[in-house]
């Protein structure tokens, strides 16, 4: 047999092998083709925008409720939530477990959402926030001085959206407090357009 036509039998043997090939891998899930699935889905999953919510979780706490037949241990879990645009909530809930004590805290601080007045990079005028015996003084500060807070009072400002501010926690030390004494001050305060058009002046009149 001369080589020529043994090239020729091998090519056709060649097509022959990798047409029988693609029609097993039309008719089954080779271990190929479940890769290139897994690509794809990896590609899918790469290709999903991120949520645009951040979520920190400020304190997560044992506490019990005792009920006649003894005492009932829960979790109880303090998250704040914020898009660093301007929206800010804090959530606050109890569960038997960990995980569902935070996805429910999470829920309800989406549920409890304020929209902060930002002017440039701080807030507009010095404000305080009271929530039981817990107070927060928030007051603007310059370009470059960064958040000047600690604990759940800069997490609230943080996720807030707020680059430059000074504070001060005055009274209860509860992170739960502190944060909505934040949310209060920070519910407080109000744009200068606003303050203008109540006092009928113009921004330039009010802010000189």
């Amino acid at each position: 047999m001369s080589e020529e036509k043994l090239e020729t039998q091998v090519e056709e043997t060649v097509e022959a092998a990798e047409e029988v090939v693609e029609a097993v891998e039309a008719t089954e899930e080779t271990p190929a083709r479940k890769q290139r699935g897994r690509k794809k889905r990896v590609e899918t999953r790469e290709e999903k925008p991120e949520s645009e919510w951040k979520e920190q979780v400020v304190q997560i706490r044992r506490v019990t409720k005792v009920v006649k037949g003894g005492k009932k241990l829960s979790f109880r879990a303090i998250v704040i939530v914020g898009n660093k645009k301007g929206q800010v909530g804090v959530g606050c809930a109890k569960a038997s477990e960990v995980i569902i004590a935070i996805q429910k805290a999470i829920a309800d601080g989406r549920k409890n959402l304020i929209t902060v007045p930002i002017f440039k990079t701080t807030i507009p005028h010095p404000i305080t926030g009271r929530s039981g015996a817990g107070a927060v003084m928030l007051r603007p500060a310059s370009q470059g001085t960064g958040i000047i807070a600690g604990g759940a009072v800069r997490s609230v400002l943080e996720l807030a959206g707020i680059e430059n501010i000074l504070s001060k926690s005055l009274g209860s030390k509860s992170p739960l407090n502190a944060a909505n004494a934040t949310l209060e001050a920070l519910k407080s305060l109000r744009p200068f357009t606003e303050v203008a058009k109540k006092r009928g002046l113009t921004m330039a009149e009010l802010l000189n």
